[in-house]
């Protein structure tokens, strides 16, 4: 009898293949007294360095294989190896209380993993994440202990674990690993990130895969509805292996729009951007037939390291990006740091509620030196393509009228200077905060253009923090109140002969195209990866029937009877 487990689909696409259990051998640290407290602080130097030169090793190795982006993943490893404030207290320890250094390490990172594991963001927690591989990795050096790893498998395979850590996922081997399924995760853990780089399908979440499937089983892995069948019958095997081939026909016939434009049946052109977080994720942009970048973040110039970007580490980064897209438009997105996205070497004040605090646009006017530091290297890299800045966060018509004096200052400064610098650089704002979308005809006035961050805009609206499980329930695209905000939007903006994008995870929704496409929207941008798809969907509709589909949406009752009403006359139409 077949075993059906339901979970997060993290990374598209079907396998089938049988289990194979990753279970990490259980490292058991005993405290030991130690009379030679020096000699043992030698051995964790020795081991740490053997540690590093490891790590070092598979970030090269995941730079060939899946770019530099991915591979920042083990850079942040390497500076846990290498930050004092984790690694002096181990020290410390061993000193002071005389006790062996794998006993040390383990005191330590328990309490760093609890202290990240209790904050209330998603991308904290997964910092608790990092610290236990480096600590795993590091304990069995010490010990003397060979870590179990991915890359000892052979056969074709569903890898079935508690968790993937950034390690294991960058040592799969596509040739042998179909999938994998684990009990925790979520769609922007480590793993999941880099499976759908290697496209490989994927199912996290699920909670008790690995109490539920035994080695050796057959396992199908769903990654496009979040299914796990263990035991699968004749008929469910057959049943998948042919949606497994109609994916991957219909990646084929989305492949063949690559160079296409995006048309409706009835004339109306809109561009499809992508997200990016580094200058490496352009490549994709590329492959997957993207007109813009829609979002550049450039908050992950400032991650992972401990201290600021100078202005010619960005200025080669901007510059890569828009050499890169040959003209076509990039969207940068200034420094958005605060809520979910802190800088420990900024030292700023915790807050009870960092969502609604000290970030993005507030932190840059505040912190003049840094945010002039970052419009410079923008400013200097606009003479290499199609730029166009956006601030975040934009809360008051002063905020953006404050950061667009301060811009113009570095440009004349820049020009006087020699410096080559565009004449007509566009000016935006990410409309993420409800009052400022009800005030859109004010701004639209002053601004160039307009994105919509949907992410922020939806648990702002609702007063529902999108990172809080007991609430997710409330984060609700389709809700008629953040319909008629888009539509305030859109309107405002077009009145003034201005444009708008979106670029929150709603731009790339099969649910959502039709409604935006509809209320007007001019650019979808999204994670490069859905472009295709979205392309595809948007070229079979028509603009003219959309917009009274539009329209009756923003009247209904709640965001459920948009999805049925959406679901039955589009999708299924």
């Amino acid at each position: 009898m077949s075993i059906m487990i339901e979970g997060i689909a993290a990374s598209p696409g079907i396998c089938i293949a049988k289990a194979f259990k990753l279970q990490h051998q259980e490292l058991h640290v005993e405290k030991k007294s130690i009379i030679n407290t020096a000699e043992e602080i030698r051995r964790f130097e020795m081991m740490m360095d053997k540690t590093k030169t490891e790590l070092e090793g598979i970030k090269a190795e995941t730079s060939q294989k899946l770019g530099e982006d991915k591979a920042e993943i083990f850079a942040a490893h390497l500076l846990i190896l290498s930050d004092p404030e984790f690694i002096q207290p181990i020290k410390d320890k061993v000193t002071n209380d005389s006790v062996n250094a794998e006993f040390a390490l383990k005191e330590v990172a328990a309490m760093f993993i609890g202290l990240f594991e209790n904050m209330d963001n998603e991308y904290m927690r997964e910092r608790a994440a990092d610290i236990r591989d480096v600590t795993k990795r590091l304990t069995g050096h010490l010990l003397g202990q060979q870590v179990a790893s991915p890359n000892m498998i052979s056969e074709e395979v569903v890898i079935i674990a508690e968790d993937l850590t950034p390690s294991d996922t960058a040592q799969l081997n596509r040739q042998y690993v179909k999938g994998f399924t684990t009990n925790i995760g979520g769609r922007t853990s480590h793993s999941a990130i880099m499976a759908r780089s290697m496209e490989i399908p994927a199912v996290v979440g699920t909670k008790n895969v690995m109490a539920q499937i035994e080695n050796d089983m057959l396992v199908i892995v769903d990654g496009l509805e979040g299914k796990v069948i263990a035991n699968p019958t004749e008929k469910e095997i057959a049943l998948y292996a042919k949606k497994k081939a109609a994916f991957e026909n219909q990646k084929i016939e989305w492949a063949k729009l690559k160079n296409e434009k995006t048309i409706t049946t009835d004339g109306h052109q809109v561009e499809l951007a992508a997200n990016i977080g580094t200058p490496a994720d352009v490549q994709g942009v590329l492959e997957n037939g993207g007109e813009a970048i829609g979002l550049y973040r450039t908050e992950f110039l400032y991650m992972g390291r401990s201290q600021l970007p100078t202005e010619e580490e960005q200025f080669k980064a901007y510059k890569t990006v828009l050499e890169s897209m040959e003209g076509k438009p990039v969207v940068v997105r200034t420094l958005d740091i605060g809520g979910d996205k802190e800088l420990h070497y900024l030292d700023l004040p915790k807050e009870l509620n960092p969502f609604l605090g000290f970030r993005a646009i507030r932190l840059c006017l505040s912190m003049q030196d840094m945010f002039r530091t970052q419009l410079r290297a923008l400013l200097r890299s606009s003479a290499y393509g199609n730029l166009k800045i956006m601030f975040p966060m934009i809360a008051t018509l002063d905020e953006f009228r404050d950061a667009k004096a301060i811009l113009l200052e570095e440009k004349e400064q820049l020009q006087q200077m020699g410096v080559q610098v565009a004449e007509n650089i566009e000016l935006g704002i990410m409309v993420e905060i409800p009052s400022t979308a009800v005030m859109a005809d004010v701004f639209a006035k002053e601004v160039d253009f307009f994105s919509i961050g949907t992410n922020d805009l939806i648990q702002y609206t609702l007063a529902a923090d999108r990172m809080n499980e007991r609430v997710s329930y409330l984060y609700q695209p389709y809700n008629p109140a953040i319909l008629r905000l888009i539509k305030n939007v859109i309107d405002a903006a077009h009145n003034h002969g201005k444009w708008v994008g979106m670029c929150g995870e709603m731009a790339g929704d099969e649910v959502a195209i039709p409604i935006l496409l509809g209320l007007g929207l001019d650019e979808f941008s999204m994670s490069a990866t859905s472009i295709l798809k979205a392309r595809s969907q948007i070229s079979t509709l028509s603009r003219a029937d959309m917009m009274s589909i539009a329209e009756k949406t923003l009247v209904m009752k709640n965001a459920e009877e948009v999805k049925q009403f959406i679901t039955s006359n589009v999708l299924r139409g």
